[in-house]
């Protein structure tokens, strides 16, 4: 479980992401012990402590552990970023990846002598977390399974929003001696997603979700052992680099309805409204539904929404989660695509 103790992690109003990732950290564990009794759980903490990155890693590795899980929340300075992604240890492809390394990594700043500890690394240089996402992960193939059964189990399982397998920079990945893979079960700073995740159903379906994946994860790789042993002399290929899927620079979605009091996504009200989200903007809860690279797609996708009874809508942009207007995003595409 990610953070704790003196270590929040991210905090939105009184929801704080030390408390949920304890307790999606304890349940996943609880499922795992009960339905697969063959498998030893060794959890970094449980209870609200403060537990150095370098020390959590030594857990593991001391205990041998055949598999790493650290679980988090994520959040954004928009509300209207949501759903999961799940990351490997590796070179950040895009500026948003290197943020939620960046977030995460700074829990080294409340460490003693943690200049000493993790030979002068900076997490608020961006120069450092690229130094060190340069080593050859030697489980890259395996984490990256683990992560996309992750991912797969939180989209069709708990129908939430996948936004993909990704690799950054984590000094908690980099010291493990085993596959790992660093869970951001969602954003704490969009309404919906925060009131899912602070609730005892929410926690339980990601938790759920999480033991379905390792479940898999421990089948396909028992397979894998099991023709390792009868196949030692066959050539080694090249490793397997699945595409990271990351969110695009700029985003343009469908809004078709404003409102001053939330109204939950799976309210029957917006019963056959595909890709739902909302932010919040000028003190009203905005509804959407969507995103797109291009205003063309957007446009589509507007008469569609306009025929299924919501004839005001109309289509917004966002640069990096943050809204801008329609002519600012066009014109900074056009600019892009002429590069």
């Amino acid at each position: 479980a990610g953070h704790g103790g003196k270590d929040p992690g991210a905090v939105s109003g009184n929801i704080r992401e030390k408390d949920i990732a304890l307790r999606i950290a304890l349940k996943t564990g609880a499922y795992i012990e009960k339905y697969l009794p063959d498998v030893k759980v060794c959890y970094t903490r449980t209870d609200d402590r403060f537990v150095e990155l370098h020390k959590r890693a030594k857990i593991a590795n001391e205990a041998q552990a055949d598999l790493f899980i650290s679980i988090h929340c994520n959040a954004n300075k928009s509300s209207k970023p949501f759903g999961t992604e799940t990351y490997v240890m590796g070179l950040h492809k895009s500026q948003a990846n290197l943020e939620v390394a960046k977030k995460e990594n700074a829990a080294i700043l409340l460490e003693e002598d943690y200049e000493s500890e993790y030979e002068g690394y900076d997490p608020n240089l961006p120069e450092n977390t690229i130094i060190f996402s340069l080593f050859q992960n030697a489980f890259l193939n395996q984490s990256l399974t683990m992560a996309s059964l992750v991912e797969d189990q939180f989209r069709e399982r708990v129908h939430r929003h996948d936004r993909g397998v990704k690799q950054a920079g984590f000094l908690v990945l980099y010291r493990t001696t085993m596959p790992g893979i660093l869970v951001e079960t969602g954003f704490l700073t969009n309404p919906s997603e925060r009131a899912f995740l602070a609730g005892e159903e929410g926690q339980t379906f990601i938790a759920s979700a999480i033991y379905r994946a390792f479940k898999n994860y421990k089948e396909v790789q028992e397979k894998l052992n099991n023709r390792v042993s009868n196949a030692a002399d066959l050539p080694i290929t090249d490793a397997l680099i699945i595409p990271e899927k990351s969110t695009p620079e700029i985003l343009f979605t469908v809004q078709f309805l404003s409102s001053k009091t939330e109204k939950p996504l799976y309210s029957n009200e917006f019963t056959g409204i595909p890709d739902l989200g909302m932010y919040q903007h000028q003190g009203l809860f905005k509804y959407t539904t969507g995103e797109f690279t291009t205003f063309e797609e957007a446009s589509e996708h507007r008469k569609t929404i306009i025929t299924k009874g919501f004839s005001d809508a109309f289509i917004v942009a966002f640069h990096f989660g943050d809204r801008i207007s329609i002519e600012e995003a066009r014109k900074m595409t056009a600019n892009k695509s002429k590069l």
